[in-house]
């Protein structure tokens, strides 16, 4: 029973720690922060591809 209730006390903590991660993702934008870092080398690897232009 012990252990039953380790383990349980381990994935709430772990539940627990990601909520607070995504909380703090969210209240700062780091989301939206990560993805204005790299859409320069975004849009640099897909202005290289080629398309076809005809309509």
């Amino acid at each position: 029973m012990a252990t039953f209730l380790h383990v349980l006390l381990i994935i709430a903590i772990v539940l627990v720690c990601l909520f607070v991660l995504s909380f703090i993702v969210y209240f700062f934008n780091l989301d939206m922060k990560l993805t204005a870092a790299i859409e320069p080398l975004m849009l640099k690897h897909y202005d290289k591809i080629e398309r076809d232009t005809h309509l």
